[in-house]
C-alpha cells in the first residue's frame, strides 16, 4: 500500500472510515472538496457564492431531522453527505460527494455515507427522501437507483424540496421500501 495522499494509494479493507457530524471547522476543506469535484471533474462554473447552504451548513442542514456528516479516513476528509429537513416527513438528499480516489464499492464510502443519512431519517421519523442531480453524473445515476431510488419528474417534487439550477434528474426513496428485498 502506498502512502496516502499520493495517486496510487486507494483503502485496503483494512483502512478504516469515519463517518462524523459535520463542525465548522470543517468548512473550509468541505467547500474545497465539493468545489474540485463540481468544477475540475465535471466543468461546472460554480463557486462557494452559489451554494449559500456551504456557508451556513449548521443552520441549512443541521435543523429539525436534518444533518450533514463526512467521511474521514484518519484526519484525510474524503467525502460528505447532507440531509435537508424539508417538512412533511421528508427530506432532500444533498451534497454527496466523494473523492475520485475513494470512490468504487471495494472502498464502499458513498454506501456508508448514505446508510448513515437513511438511518438518520428514518431515527428522525422522515418517510421520503429526494434528491436532484445532472445528467452527467452518470455512476450517482448508478448508485441511487441501486439503491433503489426511483427516477421521478420534476413535477413530483414537494414544494419545499431545495433545488439547483444544475439539477435535471430527480430521484424519490420511500424509506419503508428501502432494505427490503
Amino acid at each position: 500500500m502506498k502512502t496516502p495522499g499520493t495517486e496510487a494509494w486507494r483503502l485496503t479493507p483494512a483502512a478504516v472510515v469515519d463517518v462524523v457530524p459535520y463542525m465548522p471547522a470543517m468548512q473550509a476543506e468541505v467547500i474545497e472538496l465539493i468545489l474540485t469535484i463540481q468544477r475540475g471533474e465535471f466543468g461546472f462554473e460554480i463557486s462557494a457564492e452559489d451554494q449559500p447552504d456551504l456557508l451556513d451548513v449548521e443552520n441549512f442542514y443541521q435543523t429539525g431531522a436534518g444533518g450533514f456528516w463526512v467521511a474521514l479516513v484518519g484526519q484525510r476528509l474524503i467525502g460528505t453527505i447532507a440531509l435537508r429537513d424539508i417538512g412533511n416527513r421528508q427530506g432532500a438528499l444533498r451534497k454527496m460527494f466523494v473523492k475520485e480516489l475513494y470512490r468504487g464499492k471495494e472502498q464502499a464510502v458513498a454506501e456508508t455515507l448514505l446508510r448513515t443519512l437513511l438511518a438518520a431519517a428514518r431515527t428522525a421519523g422522515l418517510e421520503e427522501i429526494f434528491l436532484g442531480t445532472t445528467e452527467k453524473f452518470l455512476a450517482a445515476h448508478r448508485f441511487y437507483e441501486k439503491h433503489r431510488f426511483v427516477r421521478v419528474p420534476p413535477g413530483d417534487l414537494p414544494a419545499a424540496f431545495p433545488r439547483m439550477a444544475l439539477d435535471t434528474r430527480f430521484y424519490k426513496l420511500p424509506l419503508a421500501t428501502y432494505g427490503t428485498q
